[in-house]
């Protein structure tokens, strides 16, 4: 248990790092890292590739365990009962992972059965989410025929069947159009509103602008903190891509 909780609780915050550390060999890909993400929040880690986003999520998911430090998500232990964690959260990767040869009815029943929605409480979330997400001149159509953005938005449908506490999206819109990234975050919002928790890894500066909260990384180490407009300030830049500019040069220049 993280120092300083008690009975696996962590007040107001839905996710609680202290001291979130992780090495490969010579390697530190995340350094010590303090964070505190309130319920209901949608929070941002960003940075370029290789500044930890992608440790962390996979070590707060409880699919990666720390080399030291320890993390509470949803009230619980990652380190002492990741298996609890996963089954409290949602999951949505970069990484591509729908059946392509099942129809969007079917991927959702599959991944509903995953978390345990079966028989009549299965049916109705499934359509539910049909109708949220407007697939419903889609149901019958195999997921490997959608379009990139049909893919990624049924795929937060699948990571949010069961309606978990705190959900997880890394990278999620690499590679699809700006009109389905608008609409994605139109859910994201809609999701935190409810009151889940999110937590988002991205490298788009006008996404990392829609978070509430940021958390900037550079090569495994938190440089700031806070609101977007709190980040610029911290880091004596007029804009989040100004800041990222300028901690290249600071790079370039120390090497």
């Amino acid at each position: 248990m993280i120092p300083g909780t008690t009975g696996g609780s962590s007040g107001s915050a839905a996710i609680v790092t202290e001291g979130l550390h992780k090495r490969f060999g010579d390697l530190v890909a995340v350094e010590k890292l303090d964070l505190r993400v309130r319920r209901g929040e949608v929070f941002g880690l960003l940075g370029a590739n290789g500044s930890g986003k992608t440790t962390t999520i996979r070590m707060l998911t409880g699919l990666l365990p720390p080399t030291s430090g320890g993390a509470m998500v949803a009230g619980i232990d990652v380190v002492r009962d990741p298996e609890a964690v996963r089954r409290r959260l949602g999951y949505m990767s970069q990484r591509y992972g729908l059946y392509d040869d099942l129809t969007v009815y079917e991927n959702l029943r599959f991944y509903a059965a995953l978390y345990g929605l079966i028989g009549a409480p299965g049916r109705t979330r499934i359509e539910e989410l049909i109708a949220d997400l407007g697939f419903t001149s889609q149901r019958n159509q195999l997921a490997g025929t959608l379009s990139g953005g049909w893919k990624q938005r049924l795929s937060l449908a699948c990571a949010t069947a069961h309606r978990p506490d705190v959900l997880f999206l890394d990278e999620p819109t690499a590679g699809v159009d700006p009109a389905a990234r608008r609409h994605f975050w139109e859910v994201i919002r809609a999701l935190a509103g409810g009151g889940t928790t999110i937590l988002v890894t991205t490298h788009y500066m006008d996404e990392a602008e829609r978070c509430q909260r940021l958390a900037m990384l550079w090569k495994g180490r938190l440089v700031a903190l806070g609101a977007p407009h709190e980040i610029t300030a911290q880091l004596g830049q007029p804009s989040l891509e100004d800041a990222f500019i300028a901690l290249q040069e600071s790079e370039g220049a120390a090497a």
